[in-house]
């Protein structure tokens, strides 16, 4: 993501697994919590165990939390670095982590829950309508998106932000938008409050 000059690295298309493995190559992850949000553990604690999806996880802090409580989750990455850096920081949790492309990749048993956390605003802007039909997808009727969005008017990236407007077009054929808020502790690199909680339920 943005924040450290670009000549630092070579490959500048944010679609390419390569583009993510030179950041993790050299530990340059603005977009890592290195913890799991407040937030996110209210809202799973809540919850009954269920088949998880956290695509685009990097280092998988919120995968790796939830199969230390039993949850069936898988959290994957097309960058390979990633994958590897998720395995060093999971430690007995690594074995949740998968290399897979998520345009690809459909997990087993069906997941009822995609967690959002950095990875729709890593796409470019060309994939989100490919986004919105995959997570459709994969969930069944009443099944959860939920997570944080990278909301505002925001050019460049990544990440890459939208407009509100934009986001209820993506995803409101198929999902009713149930929690909508601010983070209560967004990162830097999602300044200005722009980095929302929301939650989204998979329609019939």
């Amino acid at each position: 993501m943005s924040g450290t000059p670009k000549s630092e690295f070579e490959t500048r298309n944010a679609a390419d697994p390569a583009f993510w493995d030179e950041r993790f190559a050299q530990d340059f992850t603005p977009w890592d919590a290195h913890g799991v949000p407040a937030e996110f553990e209210a809202f799973a604690a809540a919850l009954a165990p269920r088949p998880t999806l956290v695509p685009g996880c990097g280092n998988g802090w919120e995968a790796g939390w939830l199969h230390a409580r039993g949850w069936p989750v898988t959290a994957i990455d097309f960058s390979a670095k990633a994958v590897a850096s998720a395995r060093r920081a999971l430690g007995a949790a690594a074995v949740v982590v998968r290399e897979a492309d998520f345009f690809a990749f459909t997990p087993e048993p069906r997941c009822e829950l995609i967690y959002e956390r950095a990875f729709l605003c890593a796409l470019p802007p060309a994939l989100r309508e490919s986004y919105a039909e995959r997570v459709a997808a994969l969930l069944p009727p009443g099944g959860l998106l939920a997570g944080y969005f990278y909301i505002g008017e925001t050019r460049g990236g990544p990440p890459f932000a939208m407009p509100q407007a934009d986001l209820d077009d993506l995803l409101g054929a198929d999902f009713a938008l149930l929690e909508d808020r601010p983070s209560a502790s967004p990162l830097p690199i999602f300044s200005g409050g722009q980095e929302r909680w929301q939650l989204w339920r998979r329609g019939p």
